[in-house]
């Protein structure tokens, strides 16, 4: 899909959220369409936890026998888990409980020196960061605001606690997909050309060690992997029966529940991936705006926030396992209320 199709889709379907009244006024077929969104929100969410489980199985089995075959089967888990979760983040906007819980498993873009090696044209430094080059994975002991942090044992308490967000600075990024695709691919070194990062399976074998520090930089791998898990089983538990998500969506009119779908869809459209993730890139030409650097995956990234909107639009989720997840939805709602208006959406999510 085009940038200017997205941003145009976009642009409606965030005009749309202000006049929700008009559509919802009430009715139960509203009440049913936010029901349909709240399950869709559990199966994504769930099948993000499942694909990372997957991953996790992967990176287990990478570290036990680190070879360039089995790297490759954790790469292309980590690409299989993006999926799903790229397709729940339509729920991100709207919904509060998703916004505060997002940053531990998607925040980006990070500054990877903070993590591990880095390569010189990285640069040693940055006014807006100090810990930019603290590499972890390359020091048992480290200074953050001026207090030492004991970091013998890296742990997933050592970084969801102490280093992510380290120094309330938003690029320390030190847990979530991002993290770990960083630690799988290494730092993409093309520029703004394509291509992915070329991390060498040596990196993780204790026996013949590149890059230094193999166990440690293992033990960081495993515990962003188990914290990926944690993370992902708490969002679960949000949006299922009695969750803290679903409860606080039900507990909205019908009205409100409809704003809440539409404000999903328009700001993850337009402000987010249309301007913060491809317009903002462009413009900048920085390779560190491209979502997913490390794997040179963006453009499935991409493509899938995409069909996540299409997902809660049209009231229907293919599962990972093909089964379906369905029920009233948004447009069959807005083409019962103001028919042209559904055309227009429609032909814009169909653009090419």
């Amino acid at each position: 899909m085009r940038l200017e199709t997205l941003l145009a889709g976009g642009v409606a379907l965030a005009a749309l959220a202000g006049a929700q009244p008009a559509l919802a006024a009430g009715t139960t077929e509203a009440a049913a369409v936010v029901a349909t969104y709240a399950d869709i929100a559990k199966a994504g969410y769930e099948d993000s936890l499942s694909t990372a489980k997957a991953l996790d199985a992967a990176i287990e089995a990478f570290l036990a026998a680190p070879t360039e075959d089995t790297l490759s089967a954790a790469k292309a888990a980590w690409i299989a888990a993006r999926v799903p979760y790229q397709q729940t983040e339509a729920f991100r906007f709207g919904n509060p409980v998703v916004d505060d819980w997002e940053g531990k498993v998607n925040a980006w873009p990070l500054d990877e020196g903070l993590i591990d090696y880095v390569d010189a044209s990285y640069g040693a430094e940055s006014d807006a960061n100090s810990l930019y080059t603290l590499n972890v994975i390359g020091h048992p002991e480290l200074e953050i605001g001026g207090a030492t942090v004991d970091a013998s044992t890296i742990t997933p308490e050592l970084l969801a606690e102490k280093l992510q967000e380290a120094g309330e600075i938003e690029t320390n990024v030190a847990i979530g997909y991002h993290a770990i695709e960083f630690l799988l691919w290494g730092q993409d070194l093309n520029g703004t050309g394509p291509g992915a990062g070329k991390r060498p399976a040596t990196d993780y074998d204790a026996a013949n060690c590149t890059g230094g520090n193999c166990e440690r930089r293992a033990a960081y791998l495993a515990s962003a992997s188990d914290l990926l898990i944690a993370d992902l089983e708490e969002i679960v538990a949000a949006w299922s029966e009695g969750g803290k998500a679903r409860s606080e969506l039900l507990a909205k009119s019908p009205e409100e529940g409809i704003a809440t779908i539409f404000t999903g869809m328009g700001s993850l459209s337009y402000g987010e991936l249309a301007g913060e993730r491809m317009k903002l890139g462009l413009l900048l030409h920085d390779p560190e705006e491209e979502h997913d650097c490390f794997s040179d995956n963006t453009f499935n990234s991409h493509f899938n926030d995409i069909v996540g909107i299409r997902n809660v639009y049209f009231g229907s989720y293919t599962r990972v396992d093909g089964s379906k997840v369905a029920g009233p939805s948004v447009d069959a709602l807005l083409k019962a209320k103001a028919p042209d208006v559904a055309a227009e959406i429609e032909a814009k999510l169909d653009a090419p």
